[in-house]
């Protein structure tokens, strides 16, 4: 089982210059936990400080190395061309292959960026076959949603991008199993409900008749210096009810236990788990990163 990090964009901080600096500070420790992957999120029109995911991620790059990253996109929210165009960029950064992870995105943040997400399912699809033909080095025209003409790109990414798709509901596990190379799994499946969802994504792409690259699922988590000392640092944030997540859904416990909950997702079939800060505290983060090597070497 790999175990990758998306790091939080989200910091409340009086200098934005405080989060990003957390932000990069957490890629170095999971660097040195060896972790297998990175990634960012993708959010807009936000409060509080958001920190958008190309340019962080490109100067998190300096401290990650040449293992597989990437980030989040809400791809009905991005002009394809544009999209297709930074992370062709991006992936010219690094030796390690870039993973797309995509999704929907929701009507308040269309709304408030004025575009119309009554037809994202639409938008979503065509956008993934815009991607990948620009991506192949096409030429390529799209008249039903963004009026393109003839677009090309350079540079292509020198690696293919695998296309992570998060999906929840029944049919857009089976439209991840059509359309992705992998599934990604929400954060808030408890362990029954991830049973469930892993077994219909590999019934579907067997239907489809397609070999998926991973099946990953993420998880919040505070790996403790003990199983006591993880519950009195979390319990704040799950008595205030963390993001609307079943606790059961965390990840959260000593080193031998975080290690045995991976175990169970492994025994369901999942290679990957990508796993997110709980604590806003930065140095709890850092320990909790840094406790993940040992984690790593238990599995």
């Amino acid at each position: 089982m790999r175990i990758g990090i998306s790091v939080c964009s989200l910091h409340f901080v009086d200098d934005p210059r405080t989060g990003a600096q957390h932000m990069v500070e957490r890629t170095a420790a999971a660097r040195a936990a060896g972790l297998d992957s990175l990634f960012v999120g993708d959010h807009h029109v936000t409060a509080a400080p958001y920190y958008q995911n190309n340019v962080i991620l490109a100067r998190m790059l300096a401290e990650w190395g040449s293992k597989p990253f990437g980030a989040l996109y809400l791809l009905p929210l991005w002009h394809p061309v544009l999209l297709a165009e930074q992370i062709g960029t991006l992936a010219s950064l690094s030796e390690g292959p870039f993973i797309m992870q995509c999704g929907l995105g929701d009507e308040p943040q269309g709304i408030r960026m004025g575009i119309d997400l009554s037809k994202r399912v639409g938008m979503f699809t065509a956008s993934l076959n815009v991607l990948r033909q620009l991506w192949a080095g096409e030429s390529i025209s799209e008249g039903r949603y963004w009026g393109i003409d003839q677009a090309r790109i350079s540079p292509v990414p020198p690696d293919p991008v695998e296309i992570w798709v998060g999906a929840t509901a029944d049919q857009a596990i089976r439209r991840t199993a059509r359309l992705g190379d992998a599934w990604l799994a929400s954060p808030g499946l408890t362990l029954r409900q991830a049973a469930d969802g892993i077994s219909r994504y590999h019934r579907y792409s067997e239907e489809y008749d397609r070999k998926s690259t991973a099946s990953a699922i993420r998880r919040d988590m505070y790996v403790g210096e003990s199983a006591e000392e993880a519950v009195r640092t979390v319990s704040p944030y799950i008595d205030k009810g963390y993001r609307g997540i079943d606790p059961e859904a965390l990840l959260i416990g000593s080193i031998e236990q975080v290690s045995e909950q991976l175990r169970a997702l492994k025994t369901l079939g999942y290679t990957d788990v990508i796993v997110r800060n709980i604590s806003q505290d930065q140095s709890q983060c850092l320990a909790s990163i840094e406790r993940l090597a040992e984690v790593r070497a238990e599995l």
